[in-house]
C-alpha cells in the first residue's frame, strides 16, 4: 500500500512546476486533437467510400504530407513575424472550415488538392505551438512541457479513434469531417477566451532578441532531422498501412481497429509523463533513450511477422507505444534546445517539416511496398530501416557534441 502511495505521489509530482499558460496550451491541444477522427480512418475511408486503390491512397497521403510541409514552413515564418498567437488561432479557424468542406470533394485529383489545402491551413499550428511552449516553459521543464502537450494530444487520440469507430458504425464517415471541423472551432474559442494575446506578445518580443542563426546552415541539426525522418517513416505505418493490415489480414472491423489505436493514446496518458520524469531523475543520456526507443519500434514490426495472431497485435501496439513515449519527447526537446541558436519559428518549422516529409514518402512507400511485395516483406523492410536509424543516431550525437565544443571555444 505504501509503495502504491509513493507511485501515486510520483505520478502527481511529474505534473508540477508548469506555468498556467502551458496548461492552457495543453487544453487547447486536447480539444483540437480529441476531434481529429478523420486521419486515423482516412485509408479505410478512401478504400471503402471513395473506391481508391492502395497506390492512389499513397498519393493522397503524399498530398497530406506536402501540404504539411508548406503549412509548417509558413507557420514558422509567420510565427517569427506576427507572433504565435495569431498563427495558432488562424490555423484552427481555417482548418475547421477545410475539414467540413473536404467531405464534399469527389474524385482522385480534387481530393489530393483538398487534402493539400487542409494540411497547409492546419499545420501552421504546429511550429507556432512549439514556439509558444518554448516561451512559456522553464528550460529545466522543457522536456516535460512537451510531454504534457503530447499527453493532451494522445489523450485526445485515445478518445478520437474509439468514438470515430462508433460514428462510422452508426452514422457514416461523413460525420467524422463535421466533428473534426467543430473541434477546431472549439479549440480556437478556448484559446481566445483563456490565453490573452498581450502575454503572448511579450514572450515573442523576448525571443526575438535572441541570436539569429539559421537552421538551414546548422549541419548537425539537419543530419539529426534526416535521421528522425528515417525513424518516423516506419512509425507512421501504424496510422496508415497497419490499420489496413488489421482489416485485411486479421479481419478486424473499424471499432476494433479504433480500440487498438486508442490503446496507444491511453497508455501514453497513463505512463509517459512519469516515465520521462524517471528518465530525468536517473540522468539517462538523451541519445541513449532515443536509440532504445527505435529498437522498440523495430521489435513491434518483428512481432507482427513472427506471431500472426490477434493477441500479438496488442503486443506490437505496446512495444510501439513505449518506444513512442521515449522517442518523441526527447526528439522535441533536442529540437527546442537547438532553437536557442536562432529564430525559434524557423528552427521549429524545420523540425515539423521533417515530420511532414516523412508523411510525404512514408505512406506512399508503405502502401506501394504492400501492393507489390505483401505485408510480411514490408514489415521486414521497415525493421531494417529502423536499425539503420539506430546507427545514425550515434553519428548525430557525435556531430552535435562536436558542434557544442566548437561553439564554446
Amino acid at each position: 500500500m505504501q509503495a502504491l502511495s509513493r507511485a501515486f505521489r510520483f505520478y502527481i509530482d511529474s505534473f508540477s512546476g508548469f506555468r498556467k499558460e502551458v496548461w492552457i496550451l495543453a487544453a487547447v491541444t486536447f480539444v483540437n486533437r480529441a476531434g481529429t477522427m478523420v486521419v486515423p480512418f482516412l485509408s479505410l475511408y478512401l478504400t471503402q467510400s471513395m473506391g481508391f486503390t492502395l497506390p492512389q491512397i499513397g498519393w493522397v497521403m503524399s498530398s497530406f504530407g506536402l501540404g504539411s510541409v508548406v503549412g509548417s514552413w509558413l507557420g514558422g515564418k509567420l510565427s517569427d513575424r506576427i507572433g504565435f498567437y495569431a498563427v495558432m488561432v488562424g490555423a484552427l479557424l481555417t482548418s475547421g472550415l477545410a475539414f467540413i468542406g473536404l467531405q464534399y470533394v469527389q474524385g482522385f485529383w480534387p481530393f489530393c488538392a483538398g487534402v493539400f489545402v487542409l494540411m497547409l491551413l492546419s499545420d501552421g499550428f504546429r511550429p507556432a505551438l512549439f514556439v509558444a511552449i518554448r516561451g512559456y516553459s522553464k528550460p529545466e521543464n522543457r522536456t516535460r512541457a512537451v510531454t504534457l502537450l503530447r499527453l493532451a494530444i494522445n489523450l485526445g487520440f485515445s478518445l478520437g479513434p474509439a468514438i470515430g469507430g462508433l460514428i462510422i458504425t452508426n452514422l457514416s464517415y461523413e460525420g467524422l469531417f463535421w466533428v473534426d471541423g467543430i473541434s477546431c472551432f472549439a479549440a480556437a474559442g478556448l484559446m481566445l477566451l483563456a490565453l490573452k494575446p498581450q502575454r503572448a506578445t511579450e514572450e515573442e518580443k523576448a525571443q526575438a532578441a535572441m541570436v539569429t542563426g539559421s537552421p538551414y546552415r546548422d549541419r548537425p541539426y539537419l543530419f539529426f532531422l534526416f535521421t528522425s525522418i528515417l525513424i518516423t517513416i516506419p512509425f507512421l505505418q501504424y496510422f496508415s498501412t497497419v490499420p489496413v493490415f488489421y482489416s485485411e489480414v486479421h479481419q478486424l472491423n473499424e471499432f476494433s481497429i479504433g480500440l487498438l489505436l486508442g490503446a496507444n493514446g491511453l497508455l501514453i496518458f497513463l505512463l509517459e509523463m512519469p516515465l520521462i520524469k524517471y528518465c530525468e531523475i536517473k540522468g539517462f543520456s538523451r541519445f541513449s533513450i532515443l536509440r532504445f526507443s527505435v529498437l522498440l519500434f523495430a521489435l513491434s514490426f518483428v512481432v507482427l511477422n513472427l506471431f500472426p495472431v490477434i493477441a500479438f497485435l496488442w503486443v506490437g501496439i505496446v512495444l510501439m507505444t513505449v518506444g513512442e513515449m521515449l522517442n518523441f519527447p526527447i526528439m522535441n526537446r533536442l529540437a527546442l534546445d537547438r532553437s536557442d541558436r536562432g529564430q525559434p519559428g524557423a528552427y521549429m518549422a524545420l523540425f515539423t517539416i521533417s515530420w511532414s516529409v516523412a508523411h510525404i514518402f512514408g505512406h506512399t512507400l508503405g502502401l506501394n511496398l504492400i501492393a507489390y511485395f505483401g505485408f510480411t516483406k514490408t514489415w521486414w523492410f521497415f525493421t531494417a530501416m529502423l536499425l539503420l536509424g539506430t546507427g545514425m543516431l550515434y553519428f548525430a550525437e557525435r556531430m552535435m557534441k562536436k558542434g557544442e565544443v566548437a561553439t564554446s571555444k
